[in-house]
């Protein structure tokens, strides 16, 4: 049964308020993603075919900034640390609700700005903002904390014992858990890539790229946001997305990147890896395109194999399900749209349940959720058939949604539906924990 979800306490629901006070806010996003605030205008005047082209991924190169300290991989004290003593930048606001409805569990509202990312790995909750801190969390609870030096924190991977964090800087950085420091256990190891492989790559000068006119830099290396980032476990591989049109592919093992790939005719907004060796990317040029590792002689490259969607509306949101064989895409136009490997990744449908942009997109189990600018989440869930069915609408953000991750808990209802947790970051400068049950028919 479709329902409306409004959760209590959990603030303004998705249509905003007046004028005044929406032109405001819209303004309070100019100075941190030029992105967004041209997503809100395009959305609110032509939802269905707007372009936003080179102003969805906001401003400039960091071709003139100042080179971040990449040392090599050895361990480093983080310049951020916890202090027991300290006053926590979050208040914590738990929503009772009952235990077999979709809604809001708990708000943590924060001081330091636009929630831009998050990630969750066992206990453990990671949020990154444009205050340059990444936050860690475990069980609603501030356990530990980093901070980089610059560049507001895009994306967040965690891979085993490391986490990887894309900034806006167009760095890459690495840190390390250790759970036996207990006062320090988040440690930066380093960048990507490592300062010795950007010193060889820089003495030769066929390694270097023009990214604008009279600038060319040595190809290994972001010279614009790093706005997404995804992980193949299995090959132990890292892909990079980029606002400077590339992805590159990054080893694991020894941190090597291997290749860098100019993917699009602008920003990549995002990366997955999925099913049958493909990886696919979403571009504010308006396309989803598919691409497919191959053995060439010694090495591997990444070849382009099909392009699933070309519209005018920026793509910014891309997920997969790999066990089925499906790819959504959201953009910026309010739509998401999915393609089905069954049938050589042929369309599948589309799904409408926003009037802003999507921003962000999670799969788990049968669920899909997408994250707008409307403020909302909408949920569906995909069916035995392949349709999909509108469950509900989570309300209770005051901004744009500009992250989601879904993780399911361990016991199901009592009436056997299966129960997720999931995680919303939000330019509300809040993260909303909210239950979506999955009822089984």
């Amino acid at each position: 049964m479709n329902s409306y979800i409004k959760p209590n306490g959990g603030g303004g629901g998705g249509g905003g308020g007046g004028s005044g006070s929406h032109r405001l806010k819209l303004g309070a996003f100019l100075h941190s993603d030029p992105a967004l605030s041209n997503s809100l205008k395009e959305s609110h005047s032509r939802p269905s075919n707007s372009s936003l082209g080179s102003p969805f991924r906001g401003g400039g190169g960091s071709g003139d900034r100042s080179p971040d300290e990449m040392t090599d991989f050895a361990p480093s004290p983080s310049p951020y640390i916890m202090s027991p003593y300290a006053k926590s930048p979050w208040s914590l606001a738990p929503n009772l609700l009952p235990s077999n409805h979709n809604g809001l569990i708990y708000t943590l509202v924060r001081e330091e700005g636009h929630v831009y990312s998050l990630a969750a790995s066992d206990d453990f909750l990671f949020t990154g903002s444009e205050s340059k801190n990444i936050r860690v969390w475990k069980q609603m609870k501030e356990f530990s904390g980093f901070k980089s030096n610059s560049g507001l924190v895009k994306a967040i991977v965690i891979a085993g014992d490391k986490i990887f964090t894309g900034h806006q800087d167009g760095k890459i950085r690495v840190w390390k858990f250790s759970p036996e420091n207990t006062k320090n256990p988040h440690r930066r190891l380093g960048t990507l890539p490592r300062i010795r492989d950007y010193i060889k790559s820089a003495f030769n000068p066929n390694n270097y790229v023009q990214v604008r006119r009279h600038v060319s830099v040595p190809w290994i290396k972001h010279y614009d946001a790093v706005s997404c980032m995804s992980l193949d476990e299995k090959q132990g591989i890292l892909y990079s997305g980029s606002w400077d049109k590339t992805f590159k592919v990054w080893r694991l093992s020894d941190s090597k990147c291997l290749e860098s790939v100019i993917a699009h005719h602008d920003a990549v907004n995002s990366i997955v890896t999925g099913f049958d060796c493909l990886v696919f990317t979403g571009s504010a040029d308006g396309t989803v395109k598919v691409w497919r590792r191959e053995l060439m002689g010694k090495t591997t490259k990444h070849v382009l194999v099909q392009t699933l969607l070309e519209q005018e509306s920026a793509v910014t949101a891309l997920a997969t399900v790999i066990p089925q064989g499906l790819i959504y895409s959201g953009s910026s136009d309010g739509l998401v749209n999915f393609w089905e490997s069954k049938k050589r990744l042929s369309h599948g449908g589309v799904l409408h349940g926003h009037r802003a942009a999507v921003l962000c997109l999670s799969v788990a189990g049968n669920l899909v959720l997408s994250g707008s600018a409307d403020k909302s989440i909408c949920v569906w869930k995909r069916n035995m058939g392949g349709d999909h069915s509108f469950l509900s609408m989570l309300t209770g953000h005051g901004g744009p949604i500009k992250c989601l991750v879904m993780k399911e808990d361990c016991e199901p209802t009592s009436e056997g539906d299966r129960k997720w947790t999931v995680y919303s970051g939000s330019l509300d400068n809040s993260v909303k924990v909210w239950r979506v049950l999955d009822e089984q028919m």
